[in-house]
């Protein structure tokens, strides 16, 4: 049930392991800091990591007559979430599912879950091009996506495959709000500085390329590392760091997009 959503924001990738649960997450808890209300939708059936990333882990989900009811980081009920991974005994069960049931399960969670009225719906949806991607798209048909926002790392890589995830937006027309490029150098936890590990640029060049907007660089950060468990958000937390900043600067960019 979405009707009462008013932003959908979709986070793809096209390459695994490139940090866009982080991304996801960090992303709606900075929403959530700018004083919107938040849901954040895990589809990602086959490695569910937002409840361990927001420190949600075995919470149990209800049903109404509405449909499931989503899981609150606190009290404030200002950023709801669902996943699978609440769905699971441990951490550890494996989703051993064909391609049918993975679509029934994602049609399930965006017309199923009783989302309360909500600024932005954040979905985070596994990486590639497969049915989950088009199961997704094929049901937000019926309401408006306002975007995707797509997550690489600055190797060749990761960049061939996000290439593909962008001729898929345009294919299916979604429009890409832009490219975050995540794990582009190393921040020291000591001295703060920040040293290009792997290479740079990537997404920045790969956004000019292909005309999009690129939204920022983010840096691999140990410090970001260890909120990972809890709900706490880098804007609180580190509110110095690049990875704050870069966040608050695409917490800017969404805003214009019809929030009432």
């Amino acid at each position: 049930m979405l009707e009462k959503v008013k932003n959908i924001i979709v986070v793809l990738s096209g390459k695994g392991g490139v940090g866009k649960s982080t991304v996801s997450t960090q992303l709606s808890l900075a929403l959530r800091k700018n004083g919107f209300k938040v849901g954040l939708l895990d589809i990602d059936l086959c490695g569910p990591s937002v409840p361990y990333l927001l420190g949600l882990e075995g919470r149990d989900i209800f049903q109404c007559d509405e449909g499931w009811v989503p899981v609150y980081t606190d009290d404030t009920q200002t950023l709801s979430v669902m996943s699978i991974g609440f769905l699971l005994k441990n951490r550890e069960d494996p989703v051993i599912w064909r391609g049918p049931k993975k679509t029934s399960m994602i049609r399930q969670f965006l017309s199923d879950v009783r989302w309360d009225e909500l600024d932005y719906l954040i979905i985070d949806t596994p990486p590639g091009t497969s049915d989950e991607h088009i199961t997704v798209m094929e049901c937000l048909k019926e309401v408006e996506c306002h975007g995707a926002i797509i997550v690489t790392t600055p190797q060749e890589v990761a960049l061939d495959d996000v290439r593909k995830e962008i001729t898929f937006c345009k294919k299916t027309g979604i429009n890409i709000i832009g490219i975050v490029e995540n794990m582009s150098g190393f921040v020291c936890p000591h001295c703060t500085s920040c040293t290009n590990i792997f290479s740079s640029n990537g997404g920045s060049e790969l956004a000019a390329y292909c005309q999009v907007p690129h939204l920022g660089t983010l840096p691999i950060d140990p410090r970001v590392g260890v909120l990972a468990g809890s709900s706490a958000s880098v804007l609180d937390e580190l509110p110095d760091s690049t990875t704050a900043e870069v966040l608050q600067n695409i917490v800017e960019k969404l805003k214009p997009i019809t929030v009432t």
